[in-house]
């Protein structure tokens, strides 16, 4: 797809009002509670849209789509798991953590546990977490300015990289509380209003989503440059070596080819769950997957943070409800996208590029004429949307944990201060924006889903029993995170870096979440048993700060951070 003046242009005016909200939020950001949790002075509605725009990412916005179109129903698990997990932070976690007093999740096991090296070990997992979680928005940043653009997949990277650091840096959470919320909605916009044109194309055309004889077919005359060598078998059994570089002509009405390494279905399997043509565990990865995005979002940085920027743990369990709304009316879309991709873009099965299905399908269903071009150009500004935000969001997480954590108490700064933060923000949109530019070949929703099987290891665990079991210890929680992350950050290790594997070797590592989670859970309960002389003499304290309602519970015993020299910090004056 050539460059567009509508689709430069959308993706500057996202990018200008991205840096134009920071400015607004930078003016309100005086204190180092508004750089770390936005002063607790966020209300349900603000939060939720909030959250609903740093959740989005790059994986629902262009991964989902990219996976209906190559592998089915399926994979719809994954916007079910991706919704879904916030009903259990609703359930078991919103409230209790916002009245935990906390700033971070390492801030939370020292609140609980009264430990010090467990916060260390929580802090390491955190910056994993957070990092796993940002390469692919800035990968797919990439991918989106390439494809609407032709510009050098490393500009994509770059620019959101640059954007997302300067607005962290110099306005914290309160800046990008805004900046969210108003990505939310455009990100819904740019889904909801493209595919309206799109389904009454369809069904002007009728156009079957597959023929029934034959397969998926060309809608059009095409042409396709293969990315890498693959065989192409047809759906009559003759087969086709192709290599890189190589530039196939199909004709309108030309069944697509089965590529090797892609599963894409023929016919109406594709519409059906369960994969007839494999042996490789299917349905343990698809019950590790549902797992690890049930569990894993109340284990992510990014989405826990927001609830300590609640006023209180009442407001916390409001924003969970209608974040469960929002997300759940934003997966409607890109589903459709992925079943329309399947009718207007099968080339994309070719090519390996299912995730531009998004970017791509505006412009193959309704032609290169102006609205065409114009829906073309609103989705290319609601993907760079997804970047941004949810880019924000990871690297707000992730940079406060380094400022209270790591910089702060190695000298650089005082633990939680201004100039802290702001150090820690560079560094923490440094090493993924380095990282991203020197990987490539995972699908988006791949790592992201990576990242929620480690979420699921070691922080679910760790808050569902830190909540709820009084029993718990420094020594169990850290033997826990220790086995489930550590299992699960090597599964994750050997998918991107590791060699070939057998069917069901590679389904165990690939969706480790079956197996890690209970892992971690059990060393939890077996290391707390065995060490419960370890309980914080002050348990009862803690657990009653934690359910009782606000106006009855104790006020949080813990560390306090000193303010940097001269920054005003809540309840003091600047020097």
């Amino acid at each position: 797809m050539g460059s567009s003046p509508y689709t430069v242009a959308a993706i500057v005016a996202v990018t200008l009002v991205t840096v134009v909200i920071g400015a607004y939020g930078l003016r309100m950001a005086r204190t180092t509670s508004d750089f770390l949790v936005a002063s607790r002075a966020i209300s349900p509605t603000w939060n939720a849209a909030a959250i609903g725009g740093e959740y989005l990412s790059a994986a629902s916005f262009l991964g989902v789509a990219g996976l209906v179109l190559k592998h089915g129903v399926d994979v719809l698990w994954y916007p079910v798991g991706f919704a879904s997990g916030y009903l259990a932070l609703l359930l078991f976690v919103a409230a209790p953590l916002r009245r935990s007093g906390a700033f971070t999740l390492p801030d939370f096991c020292e609140v609980r546990l009264r430990s010090r090296r467990l916060r260390k070990l929580a802090t390491a997992f955190v910056l994993f977490i957070g990092w796993l979680y940002l390469v692919p928005q800035l990968q797919g940043a990439g991918l989106t300015l390439a494809t609407v653009t032709g510009s050098p997949y490393a500009l994509g990277a770059l620019l959101v990289g640059g954007v997302v650091t300067a607005n962290v840096a110099l306005g914290g959470m309160r800046a990008i509380t805004f900046v969210q919320a108003f990505q939310y909605w455009l990100k819904l916009t740019a889904l909801a209003v493209p595919v309206i044109f799109l389904a009454l194309h369809w069904q002007a055309t009728d156009r079957p989503p597959v023929t029934p004889v034959g397969g998926t077919t060309f809608p059009r005359a095409t042409t396709v440059v293969v990315e890498r060598p693959a065989t192409l078998t047809f759906p009559d059994g003759a087969t086709l070596e192709v290599g890189h570089g190589e530039r196939l002509e199909f004709a309108v009405g030309t069944p697509v080819p089965r590529v090797s390494g892609v599963d894409a279905e023929f016919g109406g399997d594709w519409l059906l769950p369960g994969d007839r043509h494999r042996e490789d565990g299917g349905l343990f990865g698809t019950y590790s997957l549902i797992l690890a995005t049930f569990l894993g979002t109340m284990g992510l940085p990014h989405v826990l943070v927001r609830f300590y920027t609640n006023p209180d743990g009442a407001a916390a369990r409001r924003t969970t409800l209608v974040v469960l709304a929002l997300v759940g009316l934003f997966y409607l879309f890109p589903t459709l996208y992925g079943v329309l991709g399947r009718i207007y873009t099968p080339h994309l099965l070719m090519t390996g590029e299912t995730d531009a299905v998004v970017l791509l399908l505006p412009g193959a269903a309704l032609g290169s004429g102006l609205l065409g071009q114009l829906l073309g150009a609103l989705v290319a500004a609601g993907a760079f949307a997804a970047f941004l935000s949810t880019s924000s969001g990871l690297l707000t997480s992730v940079a406060g944990v380094l400022s209270t954590d790591v910089f702060g108490r190695g000298g650089m700064a005082q633990p939680g201060s201004v100039r802290g933060f702001r150090i820690s923000a560079v560094l923490a949109g440094a090493v993924p924006t380095l990282l991203a530019l020197n990987v490539f070949g995972l699908d988006v929703s791949q790592v992201v889903g990576m990242a929620f099987a480690v979420a699921a290891s070691t922080f679910c665990p760790l808050l569902v029993l830190g909540i709820w079991w009084r029993g718990l210890t420094d020594v169990g929680a850290a033997a826990g995170i220790v086995a489930g992350g550590g299992a699960s950050v090597l599964a994750v290790l050997v998918t991107v870096a590791g060699p070939p594997m057998a069917p069901w070797p590679a389904t165990l590592i690939g969706q480790p979440a079956a197996w890690t989670v209970p892992l971690s859970f059990l060393v939890m309960l077996v290391g707390s048993a065995l060490t419960r002389r370890r309980v914080p003499a002050d348990v009862g304290t803690t657990m009653l700060r934690l359910h009782a309602p606000e106006p009855l519970r104790p006020e949080p015993d813990r560390p306090r951070t000193a303010p940097a020299a001269g920054v005003r910090t809540a309840g003091t004056v600047k020097a």
